[in-house]
């Protein structure tokens, strides 16, 4: 993970945090469904968002070191890695 990522993903991660949190009250205090379903989506997007910088992160750290430093079971094991990532993905869908 870049360092200068770091402190920005743990925030929101943090905030995230929070929202769950808040949600966990809300159905605490039987808040109507549509509000409690609607933070739920908040949460899901907010999490992709962290996702989608801690894989651009990867591609651009840890991938591109791979394929710079010419070392085929490096890359080999990156991609391997990716792939099963991807994979996972898929089968959330």
């Amino acid at each position: 993970m870049e360092r200068e990522n770091k402190p920005r993903l743990l925030n929101r991660l943090n905030r995230i945090e929070g929202q769950v949190r808040g949600i966990a009250r809300m159905v605490e205090e039987d808040r109507y469904c549509v509000d409690v379903l609607t933070q739920l989506q908040a949460v899901r997007a907010a999490l992709a968002k962290v996702e989608t910088e801690m894989l651009r992160d990867h591609l651009g750290h840890c991938i591109e070191g791979a394929i710079v430093s010419g070392d085929r079971d490096q890359q080999r094991e990156k991609a391997a890695e990716l792939i099963q990532l991807l994979e996972r993905t898929g089968r959330r869908a």
